[in-house]
């Protein structure tokens, strides 16, 4: 067991290690939505648990290599086969630092008791699997090691009651592709719990005292509400038949006790099941106020799950204020039946369902269709203004940090790479089902497809504005920076609402795409429109600088790779190798384009705007640096005070050359975890093959990272982060916060949760160093 993931650093790639139930949590968690705190352990260290179990006669010592091929017909030879499965699970023992390691998670909540959630996913599934919520129940434990260690086995011994394995057989689902995780969280008493049940006719709110055990073991008969979800009007409401609720037995009082021991639960050591007196039965259990909390939560969470969901909540009392959180959230995509699936790498966040439209050629064609999903062998760089037209992408090849991936996240649309054999398998105009967070694409049958002749996206991305509605209307203060990447001018009036400090990392080469007409901008100046590029080029920047003002802009000039810019490829290039022609080497090879570049930026100045900043990029020397610094001069940027020169740190030359380049007037380093990933690992990031490979959180691109910022703050200049690393793996943001990182910049669609992400590793730091203070 290497760690826990934590629901609020769960990503995409995680979702079969952590389940469906955490994976959403998770969503939720993220976006700000009122979510217990909590951590999973992944289904793999249930295979490991499994593999220590070493008896001759085990029937479970062989279980990660045995589909258990039962007569399910035969009930004696199942229960046997069970009940000696559960006994062994439950007699052997958890390696002590497994329960060492997931105590001392727990310690952070000061907690008396936990809940242990079990949370499944199912692979290599195309069939429905159906309703399999009442498979497997929550365990509730004591917060002590030898509680937890009885917890876990209570909670994966129910993957082999008898009714589970009769379950799995029936369905034809191998029990290798079945993953269990468990999901463990604080565990407090609540005022009420129960549901919200979503679709396109109504919404019906269930509600029970205490916690919600009763309700889901069918033991109390809910209140119910009706609510027309247009105006969030109850249009009717029933009092229920409750007799018991449930909550943790500590906290019961003395003269109750002796008729609680009677209705104990089974398993759950934890729990006391307790008489409610005539009066409460007689009233609701869900106090007026929070009727309207439930519905506007509602509301909020149509924009995130569709029309059709179910959530679990509870209300709980802290310092005698009320908090409505949720426990569980439920969709119904989850498989689809009749489908037949296509796997790959989630890359972008969404869910759509449109006609495909299949391109086998790496040719980029002349036009495609709108509103349909583009799926391709591979995406470059000039595609973009055909990717402008779909509503979602599927290619067979690239990985997480891929341009597909990059240019999906930026335009807001699900993205899925590295599909194998994606355009052979889906044929133009068919109907596919597209999951960005799952890597999954349906192909529906005609009978589906007739039902879904427009696209519909769910889990759009979202989008802070003066009109968006969000739990959290003020979100925390953070002091890290937080700034947003963009290279789209129709995303600039979304992006200028959300809570950053401005544009990290203006992408030139992307935003030039938009007015290049398919040329080199060589090939305009040597045709004799120089000036008309001129004025196209101001008028582009203008348009993020003047949106943003006073924010900062950080312009990064153009890292021309010839090689995936086919439709603009110049001839003359094409002696140089994919890295000779990129940075600032090739402003020394072509100066003319580069001089251009600076006119432009120089007349954004002259037309009033102070926030504008240059990032030099793929910088291998002091020399080339040196060369753009004196063109910079010579144009006149530097006159105006707020101006700076900044480099991309990105060519791990820069670990051992910073100081040089400082000296040099680097004003300031933003770190492209992307290239210096790729470059210290000599791993191509567009092979999603290699994804495994491919990961900024390697030890030797985390030292990198952290010796650049501290050679930063060693030379007394700003270090930010603009690659995808903090967006795909939001657990790295601790390290860059508490490392020092001055700011981060991400894709509009994850600035939300990255906010958030920074802003609860500043308040993990400041109450470390609280209570290094006290003791």
């Amino acid at each position: 067991m290497e760690k826990v993931y934590w629901l609020d650093q769960i990503k995409l790639q995680d979702r079969a290690k952590v389940g469906d139930k955490a994976f959403y949590l998770s969503k939720m968690m993220q976006r700000g939505y009122p979510v217990v705190p909590g951590f999973v352990i992944s289904a793999e260290v249930l295979r490991q648990f499994l593999e220590t179990i070493n008896s001759s006669e085990s029937l479970v010592a062989d279980l990660p290599d045995s589909s258990l091929h039962l007569d399910v017909a035969n009930w004696r030879q199942l229960q046997q086969v069970a009940s000696r499965l559960r006994q062994e699970i439950i007699a052997a023992n958890v390696p002590s630092q497994w329960v060492s390691t997931i105590f001392a998670a727990t310690k952070e909540w000061q907690t008396k008791y936990l809940i242990l959630q079990p949370t499944l996913s199912v692979f290599n599934v195309s069939q429905d699997i159906g309703n399999i919520s009442g498979l497997l129940e929550p365990i509730f434990c004591g917060c002590d090691e030898d509680a937890i260690a009885l917890g876990l086995k209570r909670v994966w011994n129910q993957l082999f009651r008898a009714r589970s394995l009769l379950y799995w057989q029936r369905q034809g689902i191998d029990l290798q592709n079945v993953n269990l995780a468990v999901l463990v969280q604080p565990m407090q008493n609540a005022i009420a719990s129960g549901s919200l049940h979503a679709n396109a006719s109504g919404w019906t709110i269930e509600a029970t005292w205490g916690l919600g055990v009763a309700l889901t073991r069918g033991e109390v008969l809910p209140d119910v509400y009706y609510v027309q979800p247009e105006t969030g009007i109850v249009l009717e409401r029933h009092l229920g038949n409750k007799l018991l609720a449930y909550r943790l037995d500590d906290e019961i009082s003395a003269t109750t006790q002796p008729q609680l021991q009677s209705i104990l639960t089974d398993e759950n050591n934890s729990l006391v099941a307790y008489l409610l007196s005539e009066e409460s039965q007689k009233q609701y259990a869900l106090p007026e106020a929070s009727v309207p909390q439930i519905i506007a939560l509602g509301n909020q969470l149509v924009s995130e799950l569709g029309k059709t969901f179910t959530v679990q909540w509870s209300i709980t009392e802290i310092d005698t204020v009320s908090h409505l959180q949720i426990t569980e959230v439920n969709t119904p995509l989850a498989p689809v039946p009749h489908l037949k699936l296509i796997k790959g790498l989630g890359a972008a966040t969404g869910k759509v369902t449109a006609s495909a439209y299949v391109i086998n050629s790496l040719q980029k064609p002349e036009q495609i269709p709108e509103g349909v999903v583009l799926v391709v062998p591979t995406i470059a760089p000039d595609w973009l203004a055909l990717m402008q037209k779909v509503v979602a992408i599927v290619t067979v090849q690239g990985g997480l940090t891929s341009h597909a991936a990059i240019l999906s996240r930026e335009l807001g649309i699900p993205a899925v790479v590295s599909a194998k054999d994606a355009t052979v398998l889906i044929q133009t105009g068919e109907k596919l089902l597209v999951d960005g967070d799952r890597g999954e694409i349906y192909r529906l049958r005609d009978s589906k497809a007739k039902n879904q002749e427009n696209p519909e996206i769910s889990f759009p991305v979202p989008s802070v504005s003066p009109n968006h509605s969000h739990l959290s209307s003020q979100p925390p203060m953070i002091a890290t920076q937080l700034m947003v990447n963009l290279s789209q001018p129709n995303l600039i009036e979304r992006s200028q609402t959300l809570p950053v400090d401005g544009v990290g990392l203006l992408r030139s080469e992307l935003m030039l795409l938009n007015i290049l007409e398919g040329q080199d901008p060589h090939n305009w100046i040597m045709s004799g429109r120089r000036s008309e590029l001129l004025e196209l080029w101001t008028q582009q920047v203008i348009n993020f600088v003047r949106a943003f003002t006073p924010r900062p802009v950080f312009y990064r000039s153009l890292d021309w790779r010839f090689s995936e810019f086919s439709s603009t490829y110049n001839p003359s290039s094409a002696t140089h190798s994919i890295l000779g022609d990129r940075g600032t080497l090739s402003y020394i090879n072509n100066p003319a384009v580069f001089d251009l570049e600076l006119t432009a930026l120089l007349n954004v100045q002259k037309a009033g705007y102070s926030n504008l900043r240059l990032l030099l990029p793929f910088v291998r020397s002091v020399a080339e640096f040196s060369f753009c610094r004196q063109k910079v001069e010579q144009i006149g940027l530097t006159q105006m005070s707020q101006f700076q020169l900044w480099i991309m740190a990105e060519v791990p030359s820069v670990l051992f050359l910073l100081p040089e380049y400082v000296k040099a007037g680097v004003a300031g380093i933003s770190i492209g975890t992307n290239d210096l990933t790729q470059l210290l690992l000599g791993v191509d990031r567009e092979q999603g093959q290699l994804t495994k490979i491919f990961d900024e959180r390697h030890p030797a691109v985390m030292g990198a990272i952290a010796q650049l910022i501290q050679m930063a703050k060693n030379a007394n200049i700003p270090c930010a982060i603009c690659g995808q690393a903090p967006a795909l793996y939001p657990e790295i943001i601790d390290k860059l916060v508490e490392w020092g990182i001055t700011s981060i910049s991400v894709e509009p669609e994850a600035v939300e949760r990255t906010h958030y992400a920074i802003a609860r590793a500043e308040h993990r730091l400041i109450l470390a160093a609280a209570r290094r203070t006290i003791h």
